[in-house]
């Protein structure tokens, strides 16, 4: 059974000198541990505010709060690392991608502002759906288990994303007009060959668009940002783009040998 995981936003495990200890918890982590019914003896994983791993046994629960020992460190992982830039969305739909795409694995968001964007964010707006959505990604990595918490930047627009963009591995541009043979796997092997990386260091942004798609400019913009950018289809069915902001990286992970048994490369 896999471990409950809690992220430590300030405290640093391998720095403490008490061989036990409490969790200094977000309130709101702490009110999802209460909800948990930890108990003494269970074993929970830590990942904290420096990136260490580890699994601490707890102790005891002191107004709530778990005090744990470590029971070992561990190695983080190996892990390619997939960007998603989002086209913002209205309604809930920028949620909802947040959420599901933090369940498959994918390490960063950045929701991007487009010419066909029906939502438009000035800066405190930006601001405040940023919090919202780190919040989403932190809950939905606890719940899922993940190794990390997503980033999440502010909305920004094209150039600014284009210049975030120019040392990734591979920039994959979803675009409803590519043609059927630019196939996402072919351009993430040709992208790791190229650039002679191998795929658990692999860092590919997905680029989707808004409701309206991107515009033919926006591709250009996208496609000339990296040597190792490309316009991709991901099939005949024209998906929306909450849809899209899930297919797409999961289908990256797959071929990057996060998901299934598949290794990049096109070995099986």
């Amino acid at each position: 059974m896999a471990l409950h995981r809690f992220f430590l936003d300030e405290q640093a495990i391998g720095a403490e000198e008490a061989p036990s200890f409490p969790l200094r918890l977000s309130p709101d982590d702490a009110r999802h541990a209460k909800v948990l019914r930890l108990e003494r003896g269970e074993h929970v994983a830590v990942v904290d505010a420096v990136q260490d791993h580890f699994e601490c046994e707890i102790c005891d629960i002191a107004d709530g709060v778990p005090i744990v020992r470590i029971a070992r460190h561990l190695d983080a992982p190996a892990m390619p690392h997939v960007v998603l830039v989002q086209g913002l969305a209205k309604g809930d739909k920028m949620d909802d991608v947040m959420r599901h795409a933090t369940e498959l694995g994918v390490a960063a968001f950045v929701p991007l502002a487009c010419e066909r964007s029906v939502v438009r964010l000035d800066a405190a707006r930006g601001a405040k759906k940023a919090e919202r959505w780190r919040a989403i990604a932190k809950s939905a990595a606890m719940q899922s288990g993940q190794m990390r918490v997503p980033e999440v930047s502010a909305p920004m627009g094209v150039g600014e994303a284009c210049a975030l963009l120019s040392g990734a591995t591979a920039v994959l541009v979803c675009w409803e007009e590519a043609p059927g043979t630019a196939a996402l796997g072919d351009a993430i092997d040709h992208a790791l060959a190229a650039s002679f990386t191998p795929a658990a260091d692999a860092r590919i942004a997905v680029v989707v668009g808004p409701e309206g798609g991107l515009t033919e400019a926006e591709v250009a913009r996208f496609t000339a940002c990296n040597p190792r950018a490309s316009a991709v289809t991901l099939g005949p069915s024209i998906l929306r783009t909450e849809t899209a902001g899930i297919v797409a990286p999961a289908l990256v992970l797959y071929e990057l040998g996060c998901m299934g048994t598949r290794s990049a490369g096109g070995a099986s």
